[in-house]
């Protein structure tokens, strides 16, 4: 485990464990706040990170630890970037079905996990709350913990995977990782529909009533585009037809590359991201004046959507997307800003969770602190 010592009037001590044996001893022969940092894909998400005294790089975990192609498993540590990933497993005709847009930024599978992050293929695989099916984590006095696997300790029965799923390291250290995968489709065919957000909106139902099954639906620059996965011939025949009915086109392989890039390069940009009932979205969005085209990128089946927005119409987000029952949280720095917008019904027992792995507040202090901090938080 590499380290560089800091004195009060320094940066803090910088832990680099490479395994999860370091991970243990990092956390368990060290004092005081500790704030876990990856790739940096997401540092100014959610509610900014207060100065630690030691601070636990992640990015030397990384690599494959067991891969069985045969039962479509990987096990794998937690710093590993995605992409990484995807290249080992790509030769066996397999992958993660999960496609968020910082994945070409190098985002490791920690740091998705960690951020509850997702992206257009969460349509039909899910998040990868959904694809873990085992974890291996270190809580912050150093106890390993497992889940999904054999147990060292086991934690007051929580299922530790799904629990650290959008905790931003409060809760714990993931150091481990068990996915399931997916094939590698045969084919697939992008249909492009240049429609505005409230036709998109119910053209979009209609295909999702239907049976072609697309693996994703997205509205972004004035554009419906939905992409389907299988056969060479099944994808063909499925895009053709929506193409016809709509009125669209099916793109050939460089300009759906292209399309598809574009909506990363939006989700990337985005000021705020919000979830909510896929039914009050275009409302929402046009309340909150992103239905536009360039401003948004809208999951219409999903019920997520990113806009870009002015550091001034923030606040406005918030509340427009919490009266409608919705969840918002910032995705870059705004100074003043609130992170998130409403605050979880079960945000007590966040907080009683928090109280029992964490009795000290050790991890990632500042983080989610809009939650875990009743004073800052509006129940």
């Amino acid at each position: 485990m590499t380290a560089a010592t800091s004195t009060p009037s320094t940066p803090p001590t910088v832990l680099a464990p490479a395994d999860l044996r370091e991970a243990h001893e990092a956390l368990a022969d060290t004092h005081g706040p500790v704030d876990i940092r990856g790739s940096g894909t997401a540092t100014h998400w959610a509610d900014p990170p207060r100065p630690a005294t030691t601070v636990l790089d992640t990015t030397r975990m990384t690599g494959v630890l067991t891969y069985n192609p045969a039962d479509m498993t990987v096990s794998v540590r937690a710093g590993t970037p995605l992409r990484e990933l995807a290249a080992e497993l790509a030769p066996n005709g397999q992958r993660v079905a999960f496609d968020p847009a910082r994945v070409e930024q190098g985002a490791t599978i920690g740091g998705l996990i960690a951020t509850a992050d997702s992206g257009p293929l969460s349509l039909t695989y899910g998040s990868l709350r959904d694809l873990v099916i085992g974890a291996t984590v270190v809580l912050a006095d150093g106890t390993v913990a497992r889940t999904g696997g054999h147990v060292i300790k086991n934690v007051a029965g929580y299922d530790l995977a799904k629990l650290l799923h959008g905790s931003y390291g409060t809760l714990g250290l993931l150091a481990e990782v068990v996915l399931r995968l997916h094939p590698i489709p045969t084919a697939t065919r992008t249909v492009r529909v240049e429609l505005p957000l409230s036709d998109a909106a119910r053209k979009a139902a209609s295909v999702l009533r239907g049976q072609r099954e697309p693996v994703s639906l997205e509205w972004f620059d004035g554009q419906l585009v939905v992409r389907f996965e299988g056969t060479v011939e099944g994808t063909r025949t499925r895009a053709r037809q929506l193409a016809a009915e709509l009125g669209g086109t099916v793109l050939d392989e460089d300009t759906a590359a292209a399309t598809w890039a574009r909506h990363a390069e939006l989700v990337r940009q985005a000021t705020v991201r919000l979830g909510i009932r896929p039914s009050r979205l275009v409302d929402v969005l046009t309340e909150c004046g992103c239905a536009d085209g360039a401003r948004a990128t809208v999951g219409l089946g999903t019920g997520v959507a990113t806009v870009t927005v002015s550091d001034s119409d923030v606040e406005r987000v918030h509340d427009i997307t919490t009266a409608a029952g919705g969840v918002s949280v910032l995705r870059r720095a705004v100074p003043g800003a609130r992170a998130w917008g409403q605050t979880p019904s079960a945000v007590r027992v966040l907080r009683a969770v928090k109280n029992e792995l964490d009795p000290n507040r050790r991890l990632c202090p500042g983080r989610l602190d809009s939650w875990l901090e009743e004073r800052k938080a509006k129940s």
